[in-house]
Order: structure tokens, then sequence, then C-alpha cells
């Protein structure tokens, strides 16, 4: 199905427009490979650079506020609480060009459309770019919505940067945030100020593709339970030398927890459960292992994710009680980093309804559908704050160089914030 062009749309080619920003971002941040935006490094800062420049050519305001997140806003901007738009401008290591990015400069062309238009919105917009909401970068997600919000938990401050060159507390304070603020859990903005927080995003799986919708209304947000890295250790031993009864292996330890963990989530499942669970790394030791050798260490990471924090909770028991089974059996222990959390998020009933109105006016699919990737949304729905998403049609998957947004879904994504932001909810 083809998106519609919105009716109301101007003169002015707001594809080109589109194509030109996303063409500078992936000259910006192409490694080769994919795109790498690390957070709170180089190539976010540039994504932010970008977003800036357009703001400013657009006779848009541009500040940064406490956390160094970019804020733009039209510059006869009426008072009172406004509404927030916006998404993330990192991504993760050799990922695709639409993820985050996307949500920032939709919000950013819907402020210039206003005033190319001459309209004001019912309430206030502003958008936002946000810091470090990828995980890989310090194995935590939403960084900066967290620490805008006064969600950050102190002892995150002490998460190192995956090459272990500096913590989180250094990062943050390299860009000017006030760390201890941040440690006190003191929240950077005034959250009574913001009456809704708003984002559009690429879909990161296959199910708007299947179904042919170019834009859809998000209804919820998984939540995660993950540890990046959990060790098995074993006994190392002469693999010719060791029969099965006295081994003490990690790996075979590792591949059984997998397999029971795979007949817990497959049961669970068939009982209508929301879950999905998943082993991302498994790695022996490169300096010892061998294909002679009995492996006697195995790291690996773990992540549950749900839209049911009990489902969540009650999986992960299952997690550790398996563990501690093959530990007893196999002669192995597991030794776990800490735990990281990601409540799941619900999505504010009444923007739905008026996003799938909008979607109505439009022309385009009035559907809805869960999102089982994390986002910012969550977090201002967990802080007691209205959020929505839409969500826009991408091939390939995400996290990944061959994301592949059509630039005439992202324009109706585009139309439907429009529509839904100049109209009352």
């Amino acid at each position: 199905m083809k998106p519609l062009a919105h009716p109301t749309r101007n003169e002015r080619d707001w594809e080109a427009l589109a194509v030109e920003v996303f063409a500078e971002l992936h000259q910006l941040g192409f490694d080769g490979v994919g795109i790498t935006r690390q957070a709170f490094g180089e190539g976010e800062a540039a994504a932010m650079a970008v977003m800036e420049r357009l703001a400013g050519r657009e006779g848009l305001l541009a500040t940064r506020d406490a956390g160094d997140n970019l804020v733009v806003s039209l510059p006869d901007e009426a008072p009172g609480p406004y509404i927030l738009v916006g998404s993330h401008l990192d991504s993760v290591p050799r990922g695709g060009n639409f993820d985050g990015v996307a949500g920032v400069l939709a919000g950013l062309m819907v402020l210039a459309r206003m005033k190319s238009e001459g309209i004001t919105p019912p309430r206030p917009v502003r958008v936002i770019g946000l810091r470090g909401e990828e995980s890989p970068w310090f194995g935590k997600p939403y960084i900066g919505s967290l620490a805008l919000l006064g969600a950050l938990k102190p002892q995150d401050l002490d998460l190192r940067q995956r090459d272990g060159a500096r913590s989180l507390a250094e990062a943050l304070a390299g860009v000017g945030i006030d760390v201890e603020k941040v440690r006190e859990g003191t929240p950077l903005v005034d959250k009574r100020d913001i009456a809704a927080f708003l984002e559009l995003h690429i879909e990161q799986g296959p199910v708007m593709v299947a179904r042919a919708w170019p834009t859809a209304v998000v209804t919820g947000i998984r939540g995660n339970i993950r540890h990046q890295r959990i060790l098995c250790q074993g006994q190392a031993g002469h693999s010719g030398a060791v029969p099965r009864w006295l081994r003490k292996d990690a790996v075979f330890a590792l591949a059984e927890l997998v397999s029971r963990l795979d007949e817990h989530w497959r049961v669970l499942l068939e009982r209508g459960l929301d879950l999905v669970v998943t082993v991302g790394i498994v790695a022996t030791n490169p300096e010892d292992h061998a294909s002679t050798r009995i492996p006697g260490e195995v790291a690996f990471s773990f992540e549950i994710r749900s839209q049911s924090r009990e489902t969540l909770e009650a999986f992960y028991v299952l997690f550790e009680t398996e563990c501690a089974n093959i530990a007893r059996e196999r002669g192995v222990k597991f030794v776990f980093d800490r735990r990281q959390d990601a409540a799941p998020g619900r999505m504010d009933e009444g923007w739905v309804k008026h996003l799938v109105e909008a979607s109505r006016r439009l022309g385009l699919p009035a559907e809805t559908i869960a999102s089982g990737a994390g986002h910012d949304a969550a977090v201002f729905a967990n802080a007691g704050i209205p959020a929505a998403m839409v969500f826009v049609r991408n091939e390939h998957g995400s996290h990944n160089p061959d994301e592949a947004m059509a630039i005439a879904d992202f324009l109706a994504g585009v139309d439907l914030l429009y529509e839904a932001l100049t109209k009352e909810p």
C-alpha cells in the first residue's frame, strides 16, 4: 500500500530536504561497513550538528538542555506546557542510517512546515535530539532520557564504555552535564512542563512490510532484563583424555541451559504470554581455547523482553533456577555481572486514539502495533508523561547496515505527526 500525499502539504519540496539530510548523515556516520554514531562521541555529535544547522537554516531556535540534548522550537513559541517530539541521535556500531535520527528529522520537518505555513499549534511543540539511547556503548539503554528525567541509577555512572576508555560519569561530564545532579536523581528538566512525548521511529521488525503498512501507531513497548556478560566456569582438560562423566565442560553446560530456556519459552508462548529470549554473545577465551581442549570457561550475554513486567520477572526466576540446576548437575559455576532492567512502557490511550484518527483522515492505515524493541518513549511513559509513537515501515530489520526506509513512507509519518500536532488531541 502506498501512502497518500497530505492534502494540504505546501509546494515546498520536503522530499528533497529529507533526501539531502539523510545523505549527509550517512556520509558523516559511515564507518566502511555501516553507520556508527557513538553515544557521547564524535558520531553522535556530528549528527546533532547536522540537525542544529538545519534548524538554523529553517529559522527555528536551537538550544541544548541540561542533559546536552538538542532542543528546537518555533521562534514565536507560546507559553505553557509543550509537547516534546523526537528520538535519539546515536546508533549501534555498524548500524543503519535511519534508526533514531529519522524521528529527530521528522520533528524538525514538522516545525519547519508549521513555520512555513504560518500554523500555530494548539500546544507549543519542541523537538528533542536525545543522547545515548543505544545500549552497546555503556551496556545500558536510554541514558540520555533517564538522566534528563532523574531516573539514571547512581551505580550506572560507574559503567564503562565498551572499549574501557572511560566511565559513563566521565562521558557525561565531558559534554557538560552536572554529574552530581544525575547521581542524586535530580531531573534536569521540569517534568510538569512536558505535556506529552511523541516519537517517530522505523519499525525494527518485519510486520509492517509483511502487512504493507507505511505507518502504524504503537500501543506499547517491551521492557527487558539483560546481562551483558555471564561466565560459565567449568574445568579445562584434554579433549581425548577426560570421559563424559568426569567432565566439567562449560560449553556443554551453556548449550544445555539455552536448550532448557528455549523449551520454557515455547511453553509460555503457547500459553499466550508475550516474550522473546536472546543469547546474543557466546565466546570462549581466545587466549586458551583450542579444538583439543575441553573449554573451562565460556562468556555469554542474556536478554529477555516482554510487555509484561510479571512475565519478565517470572522468566528470570526460571533462568536463575536452571542455572543453579545445571551448575549442580555438571559441576560448573555461573558468575553474573550486574543485572540491567528497562521497564515496559504503555503508550497513552488518548494519544493512540488521536493518532489512529489522524491516520484515518490522511488515508493511511488506521492500524496499531506493539514494539518489540525499546525506545525513549518508554522512559517518558514510566515517568508519568503521556507518550505515543508512530512507526514507519522499514525493510531488512534494524541494527544493521541494510535498513531500508522509503522516503515516501517517512514523509507519510511526518504528515501523520503534523496532522496530530496541529489538531487538538
